[in-house]
């Protein structure tokens, strides 16, 4: 048998169900509020589509043919500024602990620089301490409320960083 292969690629259409489906996993996991979360936005279920601008990329975790996670870089919405947002990074449980997080979070880190962006911005959950430690250790630095307009009214963790 072949040893299993994981990689991080850019998303492609047929990846938006299953992608779909962990995000909203994560939600039910983890307690997160449904209201004012990625939980309902509608990008949730066509996440390919919505990443296909010149300034926005996404990448999901794909293990064998099945997406496990994902993460991504877009402008931040309704704000003046090239600052970009670090969108809908989750993971299923079945890659959670294996580095993912970490590869995954440079690898949008990058893309980020390369794209032109100054600053990236993110949103977060309380609930998701694990995420909060590796944003921490990438030097975002905490921020007291959110910036730009991206309707997750109930995201109560904003972070910021100089890329």
């Amino acid at each position: 048998m072949s040893k299993d292969t994981t990689v991080i690629r850019e998303i492609q259409s047929e990846d938006n169900a299953p992608l779909e489906a962990v995000i909203r996993g994560c939600f039910h996991e983890f307690k997160i509020p449904l209201e004012g979360t990625a939980y309902e936005d509608p990008e949730t279920k066509q996440m390919f589509e919505a990443y296909q601008n010149d300034n926005d990329v996404y990448y999901v975790v794909d293990k064998d043919g099945e997406i496990l996670g994902g993460a991504g870089i877009k402008p931040l919405r309704d704000f003046e500024g090239n600052i970009c947002e670090l969108q809908k990074m989750y993971f299923s449980p079945k890659v959670r602990g294996e580095g993912f997080g970490k590869q995954m979070f440079e690898k949008c880190l990058n893309a980020a620089k390369a794209l032109g962006y100054e600053k990236c911005y993110l949103e977060s959950a309380p609930q998701l301490k694990a995420a909060i430690h590796i944003y921490e250790s990438f030097g975002f630095t905490h921020l007291d409320g959110p910036l730009g307009n991206t309707g997750h009214f109930s995201c109560g963790v904003w972070m910021i960083k100089d890329l």
